[in-house]
C-alpha cells in the first residue's frame, strides 16, 4: 500500500510544477452500486458520496482532479445486503472537450471505514481493507463555479474474500456516481 501513495504523492508533485491554476471544492451525490463476479445475484444499492476536491489546471483543454470522498457503496442480494462505506481517492484526468464540457479517467483508491453485511444465507466473508477502481466519466462546468459529473467505476480488486480461506471470486465494486460540485476558486 506504501507503493500506491508514493506514487499518487509522485504525480501531484510533478502535476504541481506544471500547474497553471489551481482549483478546491466541495461535492456531493448519490451512488448507484453492485458487486460483479458474484453468482448470488446481487441487485443495485443507492448510496451517497460526499466531499472535497482539489484541482491543477495545466492548460485551457487539461487538468487534473484528486477528490476525498466518504461514499457508500455495497449490494443487494435476495438474503441479506453488503453494505459498504469508503473513503474513496480518485484521481482524474480531466480534458475539456468544449465549453463546461469535460471527459474524465483515471485511478481510484479507496479504503474500507465499515462493513456491515447484514443477514446473508451464503458463506461467511470479510470486506479487503483496500480497493482499487478505475474511473471513468463526463463532467459539465456550469456559471458561478457550479458543476455536475457523472461517473462510472469499475473495481479491479475483489472486494472480499473468505474467511475460511477458500479462493473463492470476492466481487468487484461497480459504482454510476452523480454529483454536484461548487468551486472556491
Amino acid at each position: 500500500m506504501k507503493k500506491y501513495f508514493l506514487i499518487v504523492f509522485s504525480i501531484l508533485v510533478t502535476a504541481t510544477s506544471f500547474a497553471q491554476g489551481i482549483d478546491l471544492g466541495i461535492k456531493a451525490g448519490i451512488n448507484f452500486s453492485n458487486l460483479s463476479d458474484v453468482e448470488a445475484g446481487p441487485s443495485n444499492k443507492s448510496g451517497f458520496q460526499a466531499g472535497v476536491f482539489a484541482g491543477l489546471k495545466f492548460n485551457d483543454k487539461l487538468g487534473l482532479q484528486a477528490d476525498l470522498l466518504f461514499s457508500q457503496q455495497g449490494a443487494e442480494f435476495d438474503g441479506g445486503a453488503f453494505d459498504l462505506t469508503y473513503v474513496n481517492v480518485p484521481i482524474v484526468l480531466k480534458y475539456k472537450l468544449f465549453k463546461g464540457l469535460n471527459i474524465q479517467a483515471g485511478p481510484q483508491f479507496g479504503f474500507i471505514v465499515d462493513d456491515n453485511i447484514k443477514e446473508l444465507t451464503f458463506g461467511q466473508e470479510e470486506a479487503e481493507t483496500a480497493d482499487i477502481s478505475g474511473v471513468v466519466g463526463l463532467g459539465y462546468d456550469l456559471l458561478f463555479g457550479l458543476r455536475i459529473d457523472g461517473r462510472y467505476h469499475f473495481g479491479l480488486t475483489d472486494v472480499f474474500k473468505n474467511s475460511d480461506g477458500s479462493d473463492s471470486k470476492g466481487g468487484k465494486n461497480t459504482v454510476v456516481s452523480i454529483a454536484v460540485g461548487f468551486s472556491f476558486l
